[in-house]
């Protein structure tokens, strides 16, 4: 795994590496809108995750996670402020994310 040192740099790394779909998390699930595809937490995989920090802001922190289906057929990003997702996601996708299997 690289390390990066922006959330731009790696977002066009793991782009050319395949990781081309947008997911977006929903309460029990994440989301690709451009292929109206729901994953729920057993349905994927969390392959990377790299976490960034600005530095002129300390408290504005960010999560990228590079997402495989367990089948294989769709890989994507997604990219969330750190701990957001913790106010609304279920806590089984809570657990997916904070422990990815990587």
């Amino acid at each position: 795994m690289e390390n990066y040192s922006t959330l731009s740099e790696a977002i066009n790394d793991l782009t050319k590496k395949g990781y081309t779909y947008n997911f977006n998390i929903k309460k029990d699930f994440i989301e690709c809108t451009e292929n109206q595809c729901q994953l729920k937490p057993e349905e994927f995989n969390i392959d990377e995750k790299h976490r960034f920090q600005e530095m002129s802001d300390v408290d504005n922190e960010s999560v990228l996670y590079a997402i495989s289906s367990i089948d294989g057929d769709l890989k994507g990003l997604l990219v969330n402020a750190y701990g957001v997702y913790a106010d609304y996601a279920s806590f089984k996708l809570i657990q997916k994310l904070s422990r990815p299997n990587i």
